[in-house]
This record gives structure tokens, sequence and C-alpha cells, in this order.
């Protein structure tokens, strides 16, 4: 409880603090800019990344409902100010706020995507403008004279963002969701069963797979052992046509060994009637190769 209390008090001095910073002149903000970022000169930087710190904490605070530390948005948004700092380039007249501000609301909400579930999400650009967007649009629309029907407000946000409906429904179902974990208990009662022991795996058993794995083992060692009556020819023909990724065509097999492609089609015939054959002869039951 005192780690918290003296957390909360150190939190509340950094903000007193940053507010109370003294704003920078135009041609300061400059000068500091360029000794930073020609000679390297830290306090430079300190003294202009300090004087933006109310920037931080006024954009950190538009993304409060989302429910994370206000504190860890600030350090974020310091993250960002401090890549704008480092990418700033002074020659070109812009004041740094203005091209801070992008960099500090970028890190806030690239934290957020990654923190805000343990579902990782709204990695495009247009997953990313609805799950910022989208409760403000909604909050919106929802004051308007009448109550509007949920799939009139979805086709309103997604024209207005230039997203699909289907999008905005499913972002809307995440945002309206919350993370639960399977080992949590299904009733408050102790010794509840948890979610996990509910859900139904579709795959086969082990002893199934396993099974399943010997009967195929056996199976290709009796096929390679009924190859053997083949000749040469008809070995070469069912292998290139049935046992091959690609399967040659009649065509091709027939140009390769000099024969015409209804001859090679005759021989395929005969050599899969003689391979079914010796797979019976050593396997009456049919269905093991069916």
């Amino acid at each position: 409880m005192d780690a918290m209390k003296n957390a909360m008090s150190h939190r509340r001095r950094f903000v007193r603090a940053a507010m109370n910073a003294p704003y920078l002149e135009r041609d300061e903000e400059h000068g500091l800019a360029v000794k930073w970022k020609q000679d390297g000169d830290v306090d430079a930087l300190h003294r202009l990344t300090h004087a933006h710190m109310r920037l931080v904490i006024a954009i950190a605070a538009r993304f409060k409902h989302f429910g994370l530390p206000m504190s860890d948005l600030i350090q974020e948004g310091h993250v960002g100010l401090l890549e704008a700092a480092a990418r700033f380039e002074p020659e070109r007249e812009v004041r740094f706020s203005t091209y801070a501000t992008w960099w500090i609301r970028a890190s806030i909400q690239d934290h957020i995507l990654r923190n805000w579930s343990i579902v990782r999400g709204g990695t495009s650009s247009t997953q990313k403008a609805l799950f910022f967007n989208l409760r403000r649009l909604r909050a919106k629309l929802g004051r308007g004279p009448s109550p509007m029907a949920e799939h009139e407000m979805h086709a309103h946000i997604a024209k207005a963002l230039r997203v699909s409906e289907d999008d905005v429904a499913r972002m809307d179902a995440r945002l309206s969701g919350f993370d639960a974990s399977l080992n949590a208990p299904v009733l408050e009662s102790e010794g509840s069963a948890e979610r996990q022991d509910f859900l139904v795996s579709e795959d086969p058993l082990p002893d199934e797979t396993v099974g399943e794995a010997i009967d195929q083992e056996k199976r290709t060692k009796r096929l390679y052992a009924a190859l053997e009556v083949l000749n040469d020819r008809e070995l070469r023909i069912v292998k290139e046509r049935r046992l091959s990724e690609d399967g040659a065509t009649l065509e091709a097999l027939g140009e390769a060994l000099g024969i015409s492609k209804e001859r090679v089609r005759q021989i395929e015939s005969r050599a899969l009637e003689k391979l079914r054959a010796a797979l019976l002869a050593a396997e009456p039951d049919a269905s093991a190769f069916t």
C-alpha cells in the first residue's frame, strides 16, 4: 500500500513539474534542436524534451479510456518524444511540437495495441483506424435524435472509415468483449471445472494417431513389395503416373518411351491389375488399400 502511495505521489510530482515547465519560444526551440542535432548536446536534448512533456501528458490523456495505466501511457509517449528528437531536422523550419505530436501518438497507440488485450490485433492500417475510432464514432452517432439500429450504425462507420461492414462488426464485438483465461473456473465455487475442460479437440486421439502411422507404414511396405511384380516399363509408367506428385501425362510418357499414348494407357491398366492382384494376395482385406 505504501509503495502504491509513493508511486502515485511521484507521478503527481512528475506531472506537476512537466506542466510547470517553461514554454520555449520558436527561436529558443530551434537553437536547442540544432545543438542536439549537430553537437550532440545532451543538456539541450533534456531542455527540449522536458519542455514538451506537457504535450506527452495531454496526448496520453486522450487514450486513458482504454484502461491502461496512465503512467505507462506517459512513459511510452516519452519514448515517442525521444524518437522525435532523434529524427527531427531543424533546417526544415517546422515547430518541434508539430513534428513530435505524430511520434508521441504513434508510440502510445502501438503500446495500447500490444497491451490492451492478450490477443494481438490491429496490425493493419485499417484495423488501427477501426480500433481507435470505433468508440468515438459510435458515441457520436448515438447522440442523434433517434436511436440507430446496429447494422445501420455499422454501415455509417464503415463508410466514414472506408472499411467493410464486416470489419466494423468484428472489431465492435472485440471491443465489447473481454479477455477470459482458459484456466478460469466456470463457477465461483471452489473446485469448479475450468473453461478449458469443455474444449473439444477434433484431432484424433494419440493412440489413433499411432495406430494410423503403423498401418500406413505397413501399407507402404506391401505396396513396394507388390511393385516387384511389374517389369521395368510397367514400373516406370506406374511410378511417373501414380506415385509422383506431378503425375506425367500419357502424351509425355508416350514420347519418352517411343509409343503412342493409347499404348501407355493399356500398359498402365495392365500394370495396375497386376499390382492389385499382388496386393490382394498379400492382404486379402481389400479395404486396407482403398
